[in-house]
């Protein structure tokens, strides 16, 4: 008798321990080499995790839900059908190494198996990348189609060929609704609409200011972190260890924002266009777009830009528009709306949340005036972007003159950076962005 162990993998550099989302198969289900056989929450999304073995999926030991180190065996896959229940007896017995802590366990060991039963098979589980014809959600050239979760689930319920469907999530991601709309299953339509009186007011009532989903808590209860809670709350300490500085700078903001309102209609944000500005600028200054290592110092080849991004669930997520300075600002902003909604929906792929190497934090559009941010690890400097708002200024001429202007605030990592550069290259930014904003267009 064969059995294969499938481990937890290691998703991302940082990942110390995986959360089970759900097991796509179940005990008995036949098992294709290549398929996918669970979903699993690294600390930045979630992914597929695949077989690189076939056979029969034999017992589940961590259950969806719990999480398990990487490199723990989490399941076993047996050759035949008829040994299935041989395996499952085994994982009852606690005879099985398999439930042993990761410090004991490695994707390159093997687990012991009952009296006579010759040793498991490490079996391979990878997460699995993009496809081609989109960035983790259309189906892939190789006939495999993307859902979630819950769509996977639903369509085992309902005994629905994923294959026959058509996805309306991000990037053609089968979802839970398109199972149900398939199977039937979906609510009955809503009644027709009946006519609406409207009641004219005095005036436009006003756009409410953007704000954070709320967290919903008990009180007197203690929630646990979240994967992604963890990872952030490792990364806070991590910075702790490098020596830095802040240094801040008011930046006139009425050329960008009269930029903005001209090409805000072709889908460009204003995310985008600092994301640019930022960009630019970082061209004439290549030690504040570097990092600190025990070796020396890392210049980096590209320049990729990090957005900080708050998720509904919690958590932090940097989302990196790669090349930003060699991309034209409409991509830009095309690039920034598919990150956004694949973060969102955790979909994200390891080189597109960790290969930032300048951040942007905006809490501008909560109408904070002016904050510090935390420098990330591996990184040389981070922008913190307070609200334009229209001040009173003294003119050239000796007159008063209202103006929209922005504070920012740059944390550099002083083991690189000093004070000179810093202010060099704030000096730069704030003069494209005063003087010069057209040129971020072509």
């Amino acid at each position: 008798m064969t059995l294969h162990e499938v481990f937890m993998p290691a998703l991302s550099s940082t990942m110390t321990e995986g959360k089970i989302v759900s097991w796509v198969k179940s005990p008995g289900d036949k098992v294709e080499k290549g398929e996918t056989v669970l979903v699993v929450e690294s600390d930045k999304a979630d992914m597929d995790v695949e077989s690189f073995y076939e056979g029969y999926f034999a017992t589940i030991l961590v259950p969806a839900g719990e999480a398990a180190p990487v490199g723990a065996t989490i399941a076993l896959i047996a050759e035949t059908e008829a040994e299935i229940a041989i395996a499952q007896q085994q994982a009852q017995s606690g005879n099985q190494t398999t439930s042993a802590p990761a410090a004991t366990t490695s994707p390159g060991q093997t687990a012991d198996v009952k009296n006579t039963a010759p040793t498991p098979t490490p079996v391979s589980a990878v997460a699995t990348e993009s496809s081609s014809e989109s960035q983790n959600g259309a189906s892939r050239s190789d006939g495999r189609v993307i859902a979630s979760p819950r769509a996977r689930k639903l369509a085992k319920d309902l005994k629905v060929d994923l294959n026959t469907l058509k996805g309306s999530g991000p990037h053609g991601r089968i979802v839970a609704e398109d199972v149900e709309a398939f199977a039937g299953k979906s609510k009955a339509p809503s009644a027709p609409a009946q006519p609406q009186v409207t009641i004219p007011s005095a005036a436009p009532a006003p756009q409410p200011v953007a704000t954070p989903t709320p967290v919903s808590t008990v009180a007197g209860s203690v929630q646990p972190l979240t994967t992604l809670q963890n990872a952030v709350v490792r990364n806070m300490v991590a910075s702790l260890q490098a020596p830095d500085f802040r240094v801040g700078y008011t930046i006139t903001t009425d050329a960008l924002d009269k930029l903005y309102k001209q090409i805000k209609s072709k889908g460009v944000t204003m995310t985008a266009l600092l994301a640019k500005a930022v960009a630019v600028t970082l061209q004439k200054h290549p030690l504040v777009n570097a990092s600190y290592s025990e070796q020396g110092i890392v210049y980096h080849p590209n320049i990729n830009i990090a957005v900080a991004v708050a998720m509904d669930d919690g958590g932090l997520i940097t989302p990196v528009l790669q090349n930003a300075d060699k991309l034209d600002i409409y991509s830009l902003s095309r690039n920034w709306k598919s990150l956004v909604d694949r973060a969102r929906a955790k979909q994200l792929q390891p080189e597109e949340y960790n290969s930032g190497t300048f951040t942007l934090s905006n809490l501008g559009m909560f109408g904070v005036d002016r904050f510090d941010a935390i420098l990330p690890p591996g990184q040389g400097a981070i922008l913190a972007i307070g609200a334009s708002r229209p001040q009173v200024v003294a003119t050239a001429d000796g007159m008063l003159g209202v103006r929209q202007q922005m504070q920012v605030n740059m944390t550099s990592d002083h083991r690189i950076i000093y004070g000179a550069h810093a202010a060099a290259f704030l000096q730069d930014l704030a003069k494209l962005i005063e003087t010069n904003a057209q040129s971020l267009t072509m």
